[in-house]
This record gives C-alpha cells, structure tokens and sequence, in this order.
C-alpha cells in the first residue's frame, strides 16, 4: 500500500489526525468518506481540499466516499457559523446532488471495475425513514449532553458570539452527522472519516459512537482551514466565490484566480491542489525562486487546476483569452472568444453602445462620434495615422476605413483599442 497518510503530511493537507490511523491504513485496502453540503448545485474551490484528500485516498488503493448530505443539508452545520442556515426542499437537494456528483467524476473514478471505485451516497437515503423516537432511542440515548456541549462548535454558538444562539435542530447536528459515520462502517466497511478541521469536533463524535455501539475502532483525519498569505479568505473575489460550474466561474476566471496568487500561497496551493510529485514540486519551486517575475510557479498550478477541473482544451482557451491583455492576440483569437470569456477578459472595460443601423459606419464617425473612445475626430485621425488604433486586435491604417457587420464579436461586440493598454468597447445595441 502507498501510505496515505505521509502523502498527505508532506503536502502539508494533515491538521488533526486520530492516533492508529496511519497504521491501520497500511493494513490494507479501506474506505473512507468526506461529507459535502448540497446547498448548491456546484461546488466551489474551497471544496477541493476534501476532494482531493479523496482523490489521493483512491490513488493509494483505498475506496474514497463522498456523502452528499441530503438530510443534514435540511438542517445546517452550526461548525464555524455564526447563523443558522436556510432550509432546502427535497427537489433542490436532488437537483443539487446530481450537478455535484458529476464534477466529482472529474477528480474520482466513479465507473471502472475496480475494487476501490469511488462511490456517492445521499444519507437521506438512510435517515429519511428515521423516526425522531427510533432515533432518540437508539442512537441518542449513547450520546450524553455533556458531551455533546463540550464541542467547540457548540460552545462558540452558546457564548454568546451568535446573536440568536443555537437552535435544537442545530445541536442534533453532530449526532446525526455521527450516525452517518456508524451506518457507513456497518453498511460499508468505512473505518474513517475526513473533513476540514471545523469538522473535528463531529467527525471524533462519529467514532465515539461506533466505539459505544458496536465496540469497534474507527479513525479520524482532518485538513487545515486553507487561508491566503494576506489574511483574506481563500476563493473568495470581490464578486464571490469561485465556482467549479463553468457557467458561475467561466474557465478564464477560474485560471486567471490561480495565476494571479500570491508566490508563498502558489508554493502552498501546488502541493495541495494538484496530483504532481514531490519531486516535480520540489524543482518547479526551486525555478521559481531563480526567476520568480517569470511566475512560472502560478503558471504550472494555473495549468494543472485548470485542466483537472476544466479539461486541456479549456485550460488552452483561457491561455490564449489571457494574451487579449497582455500578449500578441490575432483577430482570429479574439472573434473565437465565447461571450462570457470575452466579456470576463474585458471586465470594466469602458463600453458604448451604438445602434445597429448606423452601420457601416466610417472608423472616425464610429471612435469620435458614435462613441466617444476620442474626444475629437481630430484626435483620431493623429491616432490613427500614427499608427495607435486597432479595431479587434487589427491595426487601423486607413482614416477612411468602413466598420461594418464582419467586425461585430459574437454578433454584437467590437474591441477598440488606442495606444497598447486602452482598450474599449463598442457594444452594438
């Protein structure tokens, strides 16, 4: 067996780890599950260490579990929140779990024949025929109150550091999430549970309860809180998450979030977020310290992320959106952008809009007109005989030239440019 554990340990993925567990993982072959809230029908990158713990739990010959909590996606996880969560109906959660397991396919092998083929359950499945008395007696009754106030995700909610406290259906929240852990090691050999490090508290709950109802012995492992050089909050933008669903976050956005980190958090989120070795890690670090305004280190997590997530032709498409800014982009290259990929390179760009029948129009009615990308016709004509506009990455000879219908970028957009770094858009209304 590959050990799992020192795979983890020195891509630095370890935060809390229960004693025995390295051990019994070279035992042999096992399960493990990571549970994941369906709140929405994408997840988002601050899923991924979870997910990529499980991919590397497969990697080393073990069976990964991803537990989509259909149930306890109904209640909320009090875990590091100071609110109480909405509620979602039954339809939405469905919705939800079928988008989440098909980005899951694309990090775990869900379809091969293979002894440790990974495997999606909703623990609605098991927990919607639960009688609250059914569950009070058999499962409640191991668990004392004491104990379940002793967590720190209780604790912090009951301090007063939340406003409205913690409401019943919170606090069952470790317990149901415990019984989860007991049914999957009944129903499916699960000998751990692993999770982010908010998770500690209920995931040891988990264990406490096989070891009081079965007298058996069962593991726990969580990954630290992934945080960002500067203090900010890990995948989080100014407009929000990002999201592995290329309709949320298009491709283009999804890479240009990697490129652009920081270089200690590039050295951190390589090890982490991808599948290359220690020593590929080790010699790409290395280069980048000899050379680091190359930013080769954010090129090669850029690419690795982008690809695992999005595929090559996606990752090749963002690298070349990316050369509309900063490198030597064709026409050619610009009239194949899809439109959001477009509009995300040229996000705050200044636009205006222009009719459609004014077209054909002339390129200095259209710039110092129609537009006001001059300030006077004047102004354009000097620009354009110095050679300093372009029209969709095209250079302007001609103070005559005709803009017509062939120019307009997915049937509504034209680029401008003056000079090498202003660029704007005319938007065909």
């Amino acid at each position: 067996m590959k050990n799992f554990v020192e795979e983890l340990r020195w891509r630095g993925m370890i935060q809390d780890i229960m004693p025995g567990t390295e051990e019994k993982l070279m035992e042999g072959s096992t399960a493990a599950y990571v549970g994941i809230d369906p709140t929405a029908d994408s997840l988002h990158i601050g899923h991924m260490v979870s997910i990529m713990i499980l991919k590397h739990f497969q990697n080393c010959g073990h069976k990964p579990i991803a537990l989509v909590g259909g149930a306890t996606g109904m209640i909320g996880d009090p875990s590091m929140k100071s609110q109480e969560r909405n509620l979602l109906d039954e339809e939405t959660l469905n919705h939800n779990v079928a988008c989440i397991k098909a980005q899951l396919s694309k990090f775990l092998d869900f379809e091969s024949e293979a002894a440790n083929k990974a495997e999606l359950v909703n623990n609605y499945d098991w927990m919607k025929n639960f009688t609250f008395l059914d569950f009070a007696r058999e499962i409640g009754k191991h668990i004392t109150v004491n104990y379940m106030m002793a967590k720190d995700s209780v604790k912090k909610r009951l301090s007063g550091e939340a406003r409205d406290g913690m409401s019943f259906t919170e606090f069952t929240y470790q317990l149901l999430q415990g019984y989860d852990f007991l049914y999957l090691y009944e129903h499916k050999g699960c000998t751990l549970q692993m999770g982010g490090a908010d998770q500690w508290g209920n995931i040891t709950t988990g264990s406490e309860l096989i070891r009081r109802i079965l007298g058996k012995e069962a593991f726990a492992l969580t990954c630290p809180l992934i945080t960002k050089a500067d203090g900010g909050k890990f995948g989080k933008t100014e407009k929000g998450n990002i999201w592995l669903d290329p309709e949320r976050t298009s491709p283009y956005q999804f890479y240009q979030f990697w490129l652009n980190v920081s270089d200690s958090d590039a050295e951190k989120y390589i090890k982490i977020f991808t599948m290359l070795t220690k020593d590929e890690i080790d010699a790409a670090i290395a280069a980048h310290a000899e050379a680091p305004e190359r930013r080769e280190l954010q090129k090669l997590l850029a690419k690795e992320v982008t690809t695992m997530v999005h595929g090559a032709q996606e990752y090749e498409n963002a690298v070349a959106a990316s050369q509309m800014l900063f490198g030597n982009a064709t026409k050619e290259a610009l009239m194949n952008l899809d439109e959001k990929t477009f509009l995300a390179v040229f996000d705050g760009v200044p636009t205006f809009d222009v009719a459609a029948d004014k077209f054909p129009l002339g390129i200095i009615d259209l710039l110092a007109g129609e537009s006001q990308v001059f300030p006077s016709k004047g102004e354009c004509r000097k620009m354009i005989q110095a050679n300093g506009v372009s029209i969709n990455k095209e250079k302007v000879a001609d103070i005559n030239a005709q803009i017509g219908s062939e120019s307009f970028i997915n049937g509504k957009y034209i680029l401008a440019q003056k000079g090498k770094k202003n660029y704007f858009i005319i938007k065909i209304a």
